[in-house]
């Protein structure tokens, strides 16, 4: 959510800031309707102060034994102008709210400009591309020929977009989060949460998913949305709350299943896992003050960036340009792999500073000196745990269509060093 006031300072600026994500100049048609909601306050506040004026001299003239009729009939009046002043004030706060609550967040400056993802900036890679003496197979063609890997069952039990992991293949994407949730917790200072799967409206308004992204939701009958991602119900723990100095930063980890619809991704990514209606996902959620957002966020994206360089996977940072950046976003980092079966690079992990731009909608704050300011929100994945297991099996896979266990997972594994066809 945008602050009206810094729209009213600056409107070409704001319009300005708007056009780089691709969105119309909107600064008239918002200042058109804030200009309604303040005029109906001022008049509304001037109501006010002739009807407190009134019954000041009404009280002085029933001391006085006078006759206070006509007196009384105007102070009603001026009580009932008040009411409907105030409530024309709320319609137009309630429209201002509406239409600024579909607009993305102002993009930091040093994004880079463009429209989409092939105009994204590769900061730096770790490692280099897997070459095999072989032709290296997709994970799916792995996971199928080990027998581990049902897409058919999942589609028959659920539909498409789904699928069902057996004996080893379930126990290593069950290794790949447990791994993950005790290297941010144990290392890298998160406290781990389980939190809701089913979260009320005002939570996904909060951050940012509803209104404008409704069809990207699983909504059930009665009211609740499942969620798309933990940052959704980790970053709402401090909505509607004052913080204290002393109580930030807050890092905060889970490690949940996710939920999403894919709408508008008909015909992308239908073979396999990449892109799946459900999947499991350790996210990490940073709540901040306001100077300490950007150091925050280079170290939000350093230790998703350790999972990977444990895991053995070539990876790189990307800067994402303003066509690509997410709707809540005002700066974003891409860590993509590398899949030797595809031969492409894709997204793993996304670690976004939203500055207060959620904070402002959950109206969560903290307390400097005598103000009460908002915090800065800051969200990752820390990472996806079945892209890490396609990359897993993609990276590690042999000529033998064995794959290769990670050190850092053995553990986890009961010893297990290689996946072999049984």
């Amino acid at each position: 959510m945008h602050d009206i006031r810094a729209i009213r300072a600056d409107p070409d600026a704001f319009d300005r800031a708007m056009a780089r994500r691709g969105q119309p100049a909107q600064s008239n048609d918002l200042l058109e309707v804030d200009d309604v909601r303040r005029r109906n306050i001022g008049e509304a506040q001037s109501q006010q102060e002739h009807a407190n004026q009134q019954a000041k001299l009404i009280g002085q003239m029933r001391k006085a034994g006078e006759d206070t009729a006509l007196l009384e009939a105007q102070s009603r009046s001026f009580k009932d102008t008040q009411v409907a002043l105030e409530h024309s004030a709320k319609v137009a706060e309630g429209r201002l709210t509406s239409l600024m609550s579909l607009l993305p967040n102002i993009l930091d400056a040093e994004v880079p400009e463009g429209r989409d993802e092939s105009d994204n900036v590769v900061l730096y890679t770790h490692g280099e591309p897997a070459r095999f003496n072989f032709v290296a197979r997709e994970h799916f063609e792995i996971g199928e020929a080990l027998g581990l890997m049902d897409f058919a069952g999942a589609a028959k039990i659920a539909g498409s977009r789904f699928v069902v992991l057996k004996g080893v293949l379930a126990r290593l994407e069950r290794a790949l989060g447990q791994w993950m949730l005790d290297l941010h917790t144990g290392e890298h200072g998160y406290t781990e949460h389980v939190v809701p799967l089913l979260v009320n409206d005002a939570t996904m308004y909060g951050t940012g998913q509803l209104p404008k992204f409704a069809e990207d939701l699983f909504a059930t009958t009665d009211g609740r949305y499942l969620i798309p991602t933990a940052e959704v119900p980790l970053t709402n723990l401090v909505r509607d709350t004052i913080l204290g100095p002393a109580d930030l930063p807050i890092r905060a980890t889970a490690l949940t299943p996710s939920f999403r619809s894919e709408a508008g991704s008909a015909g992308r990514d239908t073979r396999g896992m990449l892109r799946q209606h459900q999947f499991t996902k350790v996210e990490l959620v940073s709540i901040v003050a306001p100077d300490a957002s950007d150091a925050e966020h280079e170290r939000m994206t350093a230790c998703a960036e350790r999972v990977l360089t444990e895991l053995g996977l070539t990876w790189r940072r990307v800067f994402l340009c303003a066509g690509d950046t997410g709707f809540s976003a005002a700066r974003t980092y891409d860590l993509e792999v590398w899949l030797p079966g595809q031969q492409a690079w894709r997204e793993i992990s996304s670690c976004s500073n939203c500055r207060d731009f959620q904070a402002r909608r959950m109206k969560a704050r903290v307390k400097i000196g005598k103000d009460n300011v908002l915090v800065h929100t800051l969200n990752g994945s820390g990472v996806a745990v079945g892209r890490a297991l396609i990359a897993v099996l993609e990276t590690h896979q042999d000529a033998d269509g064995g794959v290769a266990v990670p050190p850092a997972l053995r553990p986890y594994m009961g010893g297990l060093e290689r996946i072999a066809r049984g």
